[in-house]
């Protein structure tokens, strides 16, 4: 089935207003959270409310907190989100570090005690929006083994880098420090799927596994072995180490219901106009992408892709057409919405028949 965006957005916003969300807050929720569906990322997108819900209902997440700033030195913060709702702590930092990036030509900003933010591309992009270049990182539950281990003890803990564009030579990078996203694996079993590729996960003993549910109790495996499980600490240091805030396995998560989240994130701004005139920068990454993608592509192929083509292309189709949603999830929407005394979302004319699964961005 298919739903529009903006009915989408519509509904998650007063299903958060239900939860005792202020307005501000769940709008920009509600917009972090559809921006992940329609630029294909479902693992972050309307997936995830019913765990937000959750948190919100366990006493997790304060939806009132706004935090504090905890020191500021030149162009450096440190700022406590005092378990506040994640997308609102990232929001205040990103404004910050764009702040300091127009004072200082950088800007670096740490959180600490904050929850899940949904996709770091949404806050990175936020910066480059100023004609920044925005890099954002956070670190998540231990759920990734060290290279050589068999027990959790870093996160996905995602890297992401958005610049400035003209809307050519667009680039944004947006990955897990694993093979994929843990919630990459929750909706594979949201959707009914047996199975996942291999190189996703291991089981608790650490051994490799392409059963959904035995991934579920075990472990993701990091990019690339000993590279990924490097990357994976780096984001650590930078957010949760250096934030002082919690680290490894004292990291909550969406799926953990017995404590705060305490998650640490890192912004960076960085102010083009201090290298050189953006618009000559934006030139140059126009050069440098089209001179990668002139490359001939290798055989089974059709074409050379950038990071961000897919979510850029996804985000063209699913605004025409609507956001796919599985009968499962639908199905958990209508309890939310029924606890809420609000009505669910009406289906796209299109989406008669339509199975509901990512495949229709094909």
């Amino acid at each position: 089935m298919l739903i529009d965006g903006g009915d989408l957005r519509l509904f998650t916003e007063r299903i958060l207003l239900a939860e005792q969300v202020p307005l501000p807050k769940a709008r920009l929720m509600a917009e972090a959270i559809v921006s992940a569906n329609l630029r294909g990322v479902d693992s972050h997108g309307i997936l995830l409310l019913p765990h937000y819900v959750e948190q919100f209902r366990a006493g997790n997440i304060d939806p009132l907190a706004d935090g504090r700033v905890a020191g500021e030195s030149a162009a450096c913060m440190v700022y406590d989100g005092m378990h506040g709702i994640g997308h609102h702590i990232a929001s205040i930092c990103c404004d910050h570090a764009i702040r300091l990036s127009g004072q200082h030509g950088l800007g670096a900003v740490t959180a600490r005690n904050s929850s899940h933010f949904g996709t770091a591309a949404f806050w990175a992009q936020r910066i480059s929006r100023f004609g920044m270049a925005g890099m954002v990182m956070t670190n998540a539950s231990a759920v990734v083994a060290p290279w050589q281990g068999r027990d959790g003890r870093i996160g996905t803990n995602p890297i992401c880098l958005s610049v400035p564009s003209t809307g050519e030579g667009g680039w944004l990078l947006d990955m897990a420090t694993t093979t994929v996203a843990k919630n990459k694996i929750v909706s594979a079993a949201a959707l009914g799927e047996a199975t996942i590729p291999a190189g996703w996960a291991m089981d608790a003993e650490g051994n490799p596994t392409q059963d959904t549910e035995t991934a579920l109790r075990g472990l993701l495996m990091p990019l690339g072995g000993y590279k990924g499980s490097g990357l994976g600490m780096m984001v650590e240091i930078l957010s949760g180490v250096l934030a002082g805030g919690a680290m490894s396995t004292e990291v909550g998560g969406l799926h953990i219901k017995d404590r705060t989240m305490d998650t640490s994130h890192f912004f960076l701004a960085v102010d083009i106009a201090r290298f050189m005139p953006l618009q000559t920068f934006q030139e140059r990454m126009e050069r440098l992408i089209g001179t990668v993608k002139s490359t001939r592509p290798a055989r089974g192929f059709d074409e050379i892709l950038v990071a961000g083509d897919p979510e850029w292309r996804a985000e063209r189709k699913r605004l025409r057409k609507g956001i796919p949603v599985d009968e499962n999830l639908w199905k958990r929407l209508e309890t939310l919405a029924m606890q809420a005394r609000i009505s669910m979302p009406g289906l796209k004319p299109s989406a008669c028949g339509n199975s509901g699964t990512p495949d229709d961005e094909a």
